[in-house]
């Protein structure tokens, strides 16, 4: 039986609730930590733009972590969902070596699983891969420490949250937040794989509930639909889609406040192959169900929200059984395919990782790239391209085809060919850990191959894209002729999907019998790795006749809920210092006292940096607060916190600025 609402279809599954206390077969703990980066003149990881520079910040980014542990066997996981655009091998072993640090091997790459929720509109250059850190004008060790200490901090959080639990899981279909962004692509797979998906997009949302006692602590909630809700055109840092769908059920239903000491409820909503699932309902960036990107962002998110809630409510069928994990190092640019994997049952490779032309086009309904290129094979511009690059080789363009080739970034060592793939199994539940961004046809396809292998229904399987690494896209063989964005961003040619089959049955065969498996080596860091060219801070000033906290632009005496506050403030420099608590606050007065009631962390407020004197470092800070209905009658105020740094000494030196108090009635 199913319920239907609007575009949400609730599975109710089958019932563990007899009324007796279900014995506590795990160890359970959640954590969340911040992860924000510089709030101001940092490049943007997603539309690969480089006019796409930070300028303040809409929500913050999170990291969500949990722990599980069997009690029997005293196997663990310590699964992370990060606000980030991609979770590339840099911030894993970073990760990694710092748990080492503190916990020994009880965490090890074997049993640490980090993925991103894919948003476009975060701070990027955390990779050592050149080609994803170009926007941001190369590696940048500020947000790369932001991000590695924000999850160590969530995963710590989490361990020392661990208590007796229980796990329960929940399925349901939600069909009015993605669309099929390739359906000419799609529509190439057999029609055995397209009537799997009738709608052409994959609809499932798979919940984990995890609970303390009888008390819940948290939710895994996998749907695919791309963080592209914000456009190329947002320099707002926010968690798009899926970071407001964690907000409005941690803050605005659960009642969490992100500064307390205690984690409360932690939501998380990963990906699963979201590889051609695009949030823009009409097709167009920025558009669907709305023309306004902050207002679809919303949407988009609560739909996945309120979808998740639901099917979090009915999430009894109990998790049980062993928690395992197998993780595995592999050259996907040399991997020899067994027939059983192929679509015309005969033995291909891969090659090195090139990158096509259509990827240059960009994705026209999330993120349009070079003006005058488009999406499609063949390309019209392929002879040109054929006389005027001779940088990837005859043989690999020939082993790539029908791809028009433009960059070898395997052989440049400017995208990666060695990879971490990774099962994981916590109960009847597994999750395959892929490096790149999945199609709905090419997850499926894994997804058969790793369950005929373990012998465990296909819908106890998921596909979680973007984990531990990063390396593009992966298209079927059929999807990949067609060279769309998706299929000319597949690295390793027309046969990669059949070779993560592969690889990834050879995990699931050494999960299913407990057998060791070779872990493979990692690769090393590229020698360009940390590359950066983008300078930083030089110093800051008030400008003349002028202080730090200055308020430039000051708030009415009274507003109504509707209406914004807008409030300017002389500052410096974000980069000075993250702020990882906030850079502004809107206070209450309550009894004799100010009390915070938002921050910029919140939905409702925005902190804008912006620099009015580039030669003497002058800068302001224009932060906003939209009233919304409900807000309580009172006295308030606007302050912002800041750091400005001498162009002198190089001494950095913290200030705060704060409005006339106003009423709001």
């Amino acid at each position: 039986m199913a319920a239907v609402t609007g575009g949400l279809v609730l599975s109710t599954g089958r019932s563990a609730a007899t009324g007796t206390p279900v014995q506590a077969s795990y160890l359970v703990g959640r954590g969340i930590a911040d992860i924000t980066g510089a709030a101001a003149e940092s490049g943007m990881m997603g539309y690969s733009m480089f006019d796409q520079q930070t300028s303040g910040i809409h929500q913050r980014l999170r990291a969500r972590a949990f722990v599980i542990v069997d009690r029997a066997s005293g196997n663990r996981i310590a699964w992370c969902n990060a606000d980030q655009g991609i979770l590339p091998l840099s911030v894993f072993r970073a990760v990694l070596d710092q748990l080492t640090t503190v916990y020994g091997s009880v965490y090890t790459e074997q049993n640490v699983s980090l993925s991103a929720t894919h948003t476009h509109a975060g701070p990027g250059g955390c990779s050592h891969d050149l080609a994803y850190n170009l926007a941001a004008y190369g590696f940048q060790q500020q947000n790369f420490d932001a991000v590695v200490s924000g999850i160590v901090e969530a995963i710590s959080s989490a361990h020392a949250d661990l208590s007796p639990g229980t796990l329960a899981l929940g399925r349901g279909e939600l069909t009015n937040a993605s669309v099929n962004r390739s359906r000419a692509a799609f529509e190439r797979n057999p029609r055995n794989d397209q009537d799997v998906y009738p709608l052409g997009i994959d609809p499932v949302m798979t919940v984990l509930r995890l609970r303390q006692g009888a008390t819940d602590i948290g939710a895994i909630s996998w749907f695919p639909t791309h963080g592209t809700s914000m456009t190329n055109s947002n320099t707002l840092i926010s968690g798009d889609n899926k970071g407001y769908a964690a907000y409005a059920w941690e803050h605005e239903t659960a009642g969490v406040r992100y500064l307390d000491d205690s984690p409360g409820f932690v939501a998380a909503f990963p990906q699963t192959n979201a590889g051609d699932m695009s949030p823009n309902l009409n097709l167009e960036p920025g558009s669907g169900p709305t023309d306004d990107q902050f207002e679809n962002t919303r949407i988009i998110g609560l739909r996945q929200s309120t979808a998740a809630q639901r099917i979090h409510t009915t999430a009894t069928t109990a998790i049980t059984g062993s928690v395992d994990s197998r993780l595995r190092y592999v050259d996907m640019s040399q991997v020899q395919i067994d027939g059983r994997f192929t679509p015309d049952g005969r033995t291909h490779r891969t090659s090195s990782g090139v990158i096509g032309l259509s990827t240059l086009a960009g994705s026209i309904e999330d993120g349009p790239g070079i003006p005058g290129l488009f999406e499609g094979t063949p390309s019209p511009l392929a002879p040109l391209i054929d006389h005027i690059n001779s940088v990837v080789p005859g043989w690999l363009a020939d082993e790539q085809s029908p791809k028009t080739s433009v960059v070898p970034g395997g052989l440049l060592r400017a995208t990666p060919d060695v990879l971490p793939l990774q099962l994981l199994k916590i109960g009847q539940l597994y999750l395959v850990g892929g490096p790149a961004e999945y199609t709905i046809v090419a997850g499926l396809r894994i997804r058969r191959s790793v369950a005929e292998e373990l012998g465990v229904p296909l819908e106890n399987v998921l596909m979680q894209g973007y984990t531990n690494g990063y390396s593009q896209y992966v298209t079927t063989p059929e999807e990949y002729d067609i060279q769309h964005y998706e299929g000319a961003s597949t690295l390793f040619g027309r046969y990669t999907t059949p070779a993560y089959q592969q690889e990834f049955a050879k995990l699931a065969s050494s999960l299913r019998d407990g057998t060791a498996l070779a872990p493979g080596t990692p690769p090393p860091v590229p020698a360009i790795g940390t590359l950066n060219v983008q300078t930083g801070v030089v110093l800051d000033s008030p400008g003349l006749m002028r202080s730090y906290g200055q308020v430039l632009a000051e708030a009415a005496a009274g507003y109504r809920p509707g209406q914004q506050v807008a409030v300017v403030f002389v500052t410096g420099h974000p980069k000075n210092s993250l702020h990882r608590g906030t850079f502004l606050e809107v206070q209450r007065l309550h009894g004799p006292g100010w009390e915070r009631h938002l921050d910029d962390g919140d939905w409702q407020t925005t902190y804008h940096w912006q620099r009015t004197n580039a030669a003497t470092g002058e800068s302001t800070a224009k932060i906003t607060w939209d009233i919304a209905p409900g807000t309580p009658p009172g006295t308030y105020r606007i302050v912002h916190h800041g750091n400005a740094k001498n162009g002198l000494t190089g001494a950095v030196s913290a200030f705060t600025g704060t409005s006339r108090p106003f009423t709001v009635s």
